[in-house]
């Protein structure tokens, strides 16, 4: 873990009968230690699992955590496989990378700003979500004097209270269920909520309850445009509920800010944006169901900070900042791009 942080890399993967394994900027690297025995796994297990934990793996076959080295944290996914047990450990900055250094569209400061609605922000696993909100979280504990409230399984990202006042709870340490803390959360007085993953339709009312009842609420989802998020919410819901929740949705969303990683030129890695904000029109797009309208709004409304995938992408290539064919490759509409670039050159 040790040599993974001084590198830089974003995950160790251990394993029972495999050579212990690392990711580098996207990409999985190989090592030299030798093969994982299995009382080495358990020691391993040991140094960082309670007994509580570790018994509760042996009966689920997997287990999600954090723990804290005293270097960097850690969020752990421990699972059993064909050759025995085996973990993936993601590390996280212990220091918070401020939106201005991680080059953030500016509209996602005005979103932070908002005194309540509901943003979401998504992308697939590795694509930056965690890093991008606990900088809009920073951005108001620096800037605004609330009371911020995070609910995640597990935390991530640990925030010292300045001007606002932070606590997080993590399911499994510090509640139970997930629900029940977002349910108990509307009673604690809180302006903003973090409930971070919204896997499920009781999760996903709460979060719109909040939203509608005053509270700026922040979740994630794991979709890879804003438009899809949408859908994604909606598809939620059974066909007799989608009136009433579309009309809920409109009213409560400020935005939705997909995001991805791709390698630049030098060898780091950049986010680009798929960013849709809920104005005046979107709302009646989204309230009537018409959501490819939605779409081509955001294609012409760059002054409200809305931009598409391809927008984001085009404007790196533009930069110099990653070739053609990589922003092609991942792409969510590669003709349409491929042909803007053609015309380009």
């Amino acid at each position: 873990m040790r040599i993974a942080h001084d590198a830089g890399h974003s995950d160790v993967y251990l394993g029972v009968g495999e050579v212990p394994r690392y990711r580098a900027r996207g990409d999985m690297q190989g090592t030299e230690w030798p093969v994982t025995h299995a009382e080495v796994f358990q020691g391993w297990l040991q140094e960082i699992l309670t007994p509580q934990q570790i018994d509760g793996f042996n009966r689920d076959k997997e287990f999600d955590g954090s723990h804290a080295f005293p270097f960097v944290r850690v969020r752990i996914n421990l699972m059993d496989s064909l050759r025995g047990p085996a973990m993936v450990l993601r590390l996280i900055p212990q220091t918070i990378l401020t939106m201005e250094q991680l080059h953030l569209p500016s509209v996602l400061q005005s979103l932070a700003a908002r005194p309540k609605g509901l943003i979401l922000v998504t992308g697939p696993t590795g694509s930056g979500k965690s890093t991008t909100l606990a900088a809009m979280i920073d951005w108001i504990n620096r800037n605004e004097a609330r009371h911020i409230l995070t609910i995640e399984d597990p935390v991530e990202f640990v925030h010292e209270s300045r001007k606002s006042l932070i606590r997080h709870r993590e399911v499994g340490s510090h509640t139970l269920k997930f629900h029940n803390a977002l349910r108990a959360a509307l009673r604690e007085d809180p302006d903003v909520i973090l409930v971070g993953e919204i896997r499920d339709q009781e999760t996903l009312s709460t979060a719109l309850e909040a939203a509608q009842t005053g509270h700026l609420v922040f979740g994630t989802l794991h979709t890879n445009s804003a438009v899809k998020t949408v859908e994604r919410v909606l598809g939620m819901y059974p066909p007799e509920e989608q009136e009433s929740v579309r009309r809920s949705l409109s009213k409560s969303l400020l935005g939705v800010i997909a995001q991805g990683l791709i390698k630049t030129t030098d060898g780091k890695r950049a986010a680009y944006h798929d960013i849709l904000i809920n104005t005046d029109a979107c709302k009646d797009y989204i309230q009537r169901g018409a959501l490819d309208e939605v779409e081509e709004i955001m294609e012409r409304s760059g002054f409200d900070g809305m931009v598409t995938t391809n927008q984001s992408l085009l404007a790196l290539v533009e930069a110099d900042r990653i070739d053609g064919d990589q922003a092609v490759a991942v792409s969510l509409k590669p003709n349409e791009l491929a042909q803007a670039l053609r015309g380009r050159s």
